[in-house]
């Protein structure tokens, strides 16, 4: 079970607080707000009113206790920025900051933290890719150059083995999994596509683009 701060609990750090919660994380919530707070608070283990930019305040929480920090304070960036920096010095095991451009997001690697999210241009990065093409269902970047995509087979698949389709040979791509009627498995190579079958790939993106046409 994980120890978690989590500073800032808006609409966006209010999700992760509660999701973690479900995932039956410690969660410790963070606010200036009192009203912000007392909506938290039945979500998660504990809550408290407090300027996280002020470093007694944050020091009585035993910063060194928790595994992860999350600093949910996007539209306040001197004060992210800040938070970040305090949490570090005061010996947090890991930081993770929200940005909501790409100077910020220098910023705050610069300043302590160890990862930044940038949900608005992950979801815009997310739904720009979903709707380009009519066969990718979802897809998750793994970094730059490499992604896991939800794709629904291409139809000269349809009656052959994923041994004859062999897209390992031609594209180095890999088929993780398998959705048919709505349950998943791990395809064999004597396994053959069929209609409406849905393939999780791994590879280049490039060459996932390549592979599928997209």
């Amino acid at each position: 079970m994980k120890s978690v701060l989590i500073i800032g609990v808006g609409q966006f750090g209010s999700h992760i607080a509660k999701r973690m919660e479900e995932l039956r994380c410690e969660v410790m919530a963070i606010d200036i707000n009192e009203d912000s707070i007392n909506e938290i608070l039945p979500y998660v283990t504990n809550a408290r009113i407090g300027d996280s930019t002020n470093e007694e305040f944050l020091r009585s929480l035993g910063i060194d206790n928790f595994d992860v920090c999350i600093v949910a304070l996007g539209s306040l960036f001197q004060t992210s920025l800040e938070t970040t920096s305090l949490l570090k010095e005061l010996g947090a095991k890991m930081v993770i900051s929200r940005a909501t451009n790409d100077v910020q997001m220098k910023f705050l690697l610069r300043n302590g933290a160890d990862e930044v999210v940038y949900p608005e241009k992950q979801m815009a990065l997310r739904i720009a890719t979903r709707y380009a093409s009519d066969s990718i269902l979802d897809f998750i970047q793994l970094d730059s150059n490499y992604s896991i995509y939800e794709l629904k087979c291409p139809k000269d698949w349809y009656g052959k083995t994923l041994s004859q389709i062999d897209i390992r040979k031609k594209f180095n791509i890999n088929i993780l999994t398998i959705k048919r009627n709505g349950e998943v498995f791990i395809p064999e190579p004597s396994t053959e596509i069929q209609t409406d079958d849905i393939a999780f790939v791994i590879g280049e993106i490039k060459e996932i683009q390549r592979c599928f046409k997209i």
